[in-house]
């Protein structure tokens, strides 16, 4: 199966359809350092530059590809940024239909922020979105994604529009799809395992923001939650799976982890902290640094946590290298999207092989 990639940034999504056998023979991305990240790791077939300008050089491509997958990117539509309809980055999802309409892949995979499917705000421009691609000739559904359930120690939730050449009035089960798909994660714990303390050996790229205590703490339930430190850097579950790693980390935004509790097995003292103000009435410590066991999460654990493989050579400086990294799609949730993908079009019925996948399908007139 040969493929291109839009939107590339460092190659996450591209190294899963990679491992997964697919020959990416183009990508695309506006990044100078993550083209120069994805140059280095996956090809030297990436293009700098917007995507605008390669549009009619991919006319050469016209119903040659079987696949045509990436990433717009999604700042309009996130809740974590100011969910501006009038983004210009969000005119990029009609790029993209627009390059499936005019290259008549086999299948396409976009992948964008959770809020686009599910919050109500998005919904008209949800279903113009999927109208476009059924009138482009394609069988296409969407479906919210957890990275935990497909081998990604992160709780993120992604949203993936799929669809395949096909009956346009057929709207696969894409949930049901992915369902033997699904590998259950490790824990954070487990995936850092293989680093040596952070700032030596493979694990030198350390995080040098500050950590202040908050005075003001915001509870929840979970010490996970709230906001026990001043900026938006959440502290990261050891024995279970951090939260979205963001693309603004490098400084406040970067998760915080308890180095006692991860190389000694100690006293988590961010949980024993928690526990004390919210169930046995402590009083929270007045603003100040915290404890210096507590620090930020290194380059190397977050490419880990986003299950870059170790050897991931990423370019640029440190706060671009982050931001690669939390712009990206986990390799390992994008190796299972790649697997179901191809297990569909290897079937040479495509269409009655959907048909007779064991899920409910719905038509649409």
């Amino acid at each position: 199966m040969n493929a291109i990639s839009l939107f590339s940034g460092a190659g996450g999504l591209d190294l899963g359809f990679k491992d997964a056998g697919v020959d990416i023979i183009w990508a695309n991305d506006f990044n100078k350092d993550a083209c120069a990240t994805y140059n280095e790791n996956i090809g030297k077939h990436i293009e700098h530059g917007d995507i605008n300008n390669f549009k009619s050089n991919l006319n050469s491509y016209k119903h040659k590809l079987d696949i045509i997958f990436g990433g717009p990117p999604c700042q309009g539509f996130s809740v974590a940024g100011k969910m501006d309809p009038e983004d210009e980055r969000s005119e990029h999802i009609w790029n993209f239909a627009e390059i499936v309409d005019s290259l008549q892949p086999k299948a396409f995979v976009m992948e964008n922020v959770k809020a686009l499917a599910k919050l109500k705000k998005w919904e008209p421009l949800k279903e113009k979105l999927l109208k476009k691609f059924r009138a482009s000739g394609y069988m296409v559904n969407y479906v919210v994604l957890n990275a935990s359930e497909y081998n990604v120690p992160q709780a993120r939730e992604r949203v993936f529009f799929i669809g395949f050449k096909g009956n346009s009035s057929i709207i696969p089960d894409l949930e049901a799809m992915m369902k033997k798909h699904k590998v259950i994660a490790p824990t954070v714990r487990e995936s850092l395992k293989i680093l040596d303390k952070a700032g030596t050996g493979n694990n030198k790229s350390v995080c040098k923001a500050k950590i202040t205590i908050t005075a003001n703490p915001i509870l929840r339930k979970s010490p996970y939650a709230g906001m026990l430190f001043n900026g938006l850097g959440r502290p990261v579950r050891l024995d279970g799976y951090c939260a979205t790693l963001p693309a603004s980390m490098g400084g406040n935004k970067t998760p915080i982890i308890d180095e006692i509790a991860l190389y000694k097995n100690g006293d988590n003292w961010i949980e024993s902290y928690h526990k004390g103000i919210r169930e046995e009435g402590k009083e929270p410590l007045p603003y100040q640094v915290a404890p210096k066991f507590l620090r930020r999460l290194t380059v190397e654990e977050a490419s880990l946590l986003q299950t870059f493989p170790l050897h991931y050579s990423f370019k640029g400086s440190q706060s671009s290298i982050f931001k690669q990294i939390g712009n990206a799609v986990p390799p390992k949730l994008g190796y299972s999207v790649a697997k179901m993908l191809l297990e569909c079009l290897n079937d040479s019925n495509l269409t009655n092989n959907i048909l007779h996948l064991p899920v409910q399908l719905k038509f649409v007139s």
